[in-house]
């Protein structure tokens, strides 16, 4: 993970240095949804995880103080679009609507669209969802490929996963179509649901860094490159 990580940071300080504006220059805003470890949840009270760890190593390149805000996940976009935000992280995937808005850093992260049931759910496969009740978060690479693949079914946009998941335990639906990696941690710390085995889809989702088009100019991109190096280097350590 950490080479990952190492990689992909050469690229995102890159993107972040050339395209962060200067309403505060001793800050670096980033706005996320905290409810998707493990790239963003809260622990202690504090926001933690794979885009915060990414994050904290990015301000501190730029010798700036990171400050995170917690938002609704459909809001990150047009946050970093109007500049109330340097970047958005929230495993955000690549689409060429946003990129009309914002640009993006390489992906760092390549998973699984997968569903949840219940346990004693009549939903056996994931070849059996398409007439039935399902829950995504809205915004989401689920929600855009279930409306897309899957016209029969009555789909439930929550600002949450974690209110699809309530849904679902509820029995207000039928299952939930969600990122693999946070299902496999819900899965952990709720009772009576499970993954069925297979995906609806891989490739499609990969988390990146967002940030505004806005403030980019060469001098500032020869800066960036000059210095991401150090910064990957503490990746690694």
């Amino acid at each position: 993970m950490k080479n990952i990580l190492r990689l992909s940071l050469l690229f995102i300080c890159l993107i972040v240095m050339v395209g962060c504006g200067k309403k505060d220059d001793n800050k670096l805003v980033m706005v996320t949804e905290s409810g998707f470890a493990p790239y963003e949840y809260y622990e202690n009270g504090e926001i933690v995880g794979v885009d915060v760890d990414i994050a904290r190593e990015i301000a501190k390149e730029l010798g700036k103080e990171l400050v995170i805000k917690d938002i609704a996940f459909d809001s990150i976009i047009n946050e970093v679009r109007t500049g109330k935000a340097d970047i958005g992280a929230a495993g955000i995937s690549y689409s060429d609507e946003r990129a009309k808005k914002v640009d993006f850093s390489i992906n760092y992260s390549v998973s699984k669209q997968v569903v949840i049931v219940k346990n004693d759910s009549f939903i056996n496969s994931i070849k059996d969802i398409n007439d039935k009740k399902i829950a995504v978060q809205l915004g989401s690479v689920a929600d855009t490929y279930v409306t897309e693949n899957y016209k029969n079914a009555e789909i439930v946009r929550q600002k949450k996963y974690l209110a699809a998941i309530e849904d679902l335990k509820v029995g207000k639906v039928d299952l939930v179509v969600m990122d693999e990696l946070p299902a496999k941690e819900i899965i952990e710390k709720n009772s009576g649901i499970k993954i069925l085995d297979g995906e609806l889809t891989s490739d499609m989702f990969d988390g990146r860094i967002a940030r505004s088009k806005k403030n980019r100019t060469k001098n500032e991109k020869d800066y960036g490159i000059r210095r991401i190096y150090s910064a990957a280097g503490r990746m690694s350590s």
